[in-house]
Parts: C-alpha cells; structure tokens; sequence
C-alpha cells in the first residue's frame, strides 16, 4: 500500500507546496470522511466533470488500494472511461477567509486529485462489494442491514475503479495573511467556519420501523 503520496509528475504539487500532503493516511482519512468526488473524463468530443458517489478500499486489487465510482451501465461517460486516464477530485470546505484585501480573500479547505487509468469492475464480487462499500460510506454498516442485490440490479449497476497510487492532497487552514502594509485592526479580517452538519432523520411515509442504529449514527455524527 501506498504510503507516500505524489509518487509521479503528475501528481507532484509545485504550486503552494507548503499546504501539500505527503502522507497517505492523511488521504485515506479525508476519503472516508469525505462524501461527494467529481469525476473528470473525456468523452470524445468534449471534456466531461460530473459529481459521483464513491468509496475507497485499501485492500482493493489495483496499485495503491482502489477508489470505487458509482454509476449506471448506460452511462456514456462510463464507457467512454474504461481503460483511459480520468481525474477524480474530492474536496470538503472548513471555512471562508475574509482578508483585508479582496487579492487575500480564500478558504480553508482539504482538496485531494487522484489520476489513474480507470477500468469498468466486471468481476461480480467484487462488483457486489463495491456497491457495498459505496452505501457504506455513505451510512456506514448500513449494506448488511439490506438484502442482497438483485441480478437485474447488479446487471443495471456498474463501478468504476482508479488506482490510488498517484493522488495528491492539499490543505489550507488558519487566518487570513494580509499584506504587512494592509493590517489595519478596525478593518474585520477572520475566518467564517463551514461545516457539514445533519438534522433528525426523516422517516418514509409508509415506514413505522424505529430509527436503526446505523442511520441514527451518522445523523448523530456526520457533522462532528
């Protein structure tokens, strides 16, 4: 497994180096917590970023461990995908940073970009897991409280997998940095905190179970 990130050109930060991160289970950590990954791809005539479900295995097959899409078989930016390079980046706001000059405006932030040749999962267990991985990141230990997917499910359902092993990952925290010459203490300058936070889980209307114990943790601990 990789521990050391930017392991090739590509994924070599040169600008903002010190907001780089070099470990991997720095990566790892923000993968998990992390909900929402665009997808960038080329689908021939035009340049294709689309926002995916996703999840991450460390004991996947491919190099590095392997970062799951979800998708549709139908789906062209799948086909057009299979066996070519792709560009997934993950990224979590943490807070708005009003400078005294709109040039030091910024966020904080943790950002990551994983680039890869990316391959349609065919192999039906490890198809099926994928799909499992993918409802557990989203609500962890939910996949064993459902029933098994169909084969009309699993036939319309497809993953995509992208090695792990060349990814970046960048983080910007702290207060804003003015120029020397603009400190000025009765102008405002700070940081507004953004963070994810969930409300009481809705029930379905033709549900009367209780609340399980899997939904009532990630509402009680998404946005901690």
């Amino acid at each position: 497994m990789t521990t050391t990130l930017s392991p090739t050109p590509r994924t070599t930060i040169v600008r903002g180096k010190a907001r780089a991160r070099t470990d991997g289970a720095e990566l790892h950590q923000f993968l998990e917590e992390a909900l929402i990954a665009h997808l960038g791809v080329d689908v021939g005539d035009h340049p294709l970023v689309l926002p995916v479900a996703f999840a991450i295995d460390l004991a996947g097959p491919d190099d590095g461990g392997t970062l799951y899409i979800h998708g549709s078989v139908a789906a062209r930016w799948l086909t057009s995908a299979e066996g070519r390079t792709v560009c997934v980046t993950v990224t979590e706001v943490d807070g708005l940073v009003a400078a005294r000059s709109g040039f030091h405006h910024s966020m904080n932030y943790r950002s990551a970009v994983v680039i890869g040749q990316a391959r349609v999962v065919s192999d039906p267990d490890e198809k099926a897991r994928a799909l499992d991985l993918t409802v557990d990141h989203m609500i962890p230990g939910r996949s064993v409280t459902l029933r098994a997917s169909t084969r009309k499910e699993l036939a319309a359902t497809a993953a995509l997998a992208v090695p792990l092993r060349e990814a970046s990952m960048k983080v910007r925290a702290g207060d804003p940095v003015d120029d020397p010459a603009d400190v000025d203490p009765s102008v405002w300058a700070g940081v507004i905190p953004v963070r994810r936070v969930t409300d009481a889980p809705l029930p379905a209307p033709d549900t009367a179970a209780a609340v399980p114990a899997d939904i009532r943790r990630r509402a009680e601990g998404l946005g901690r």
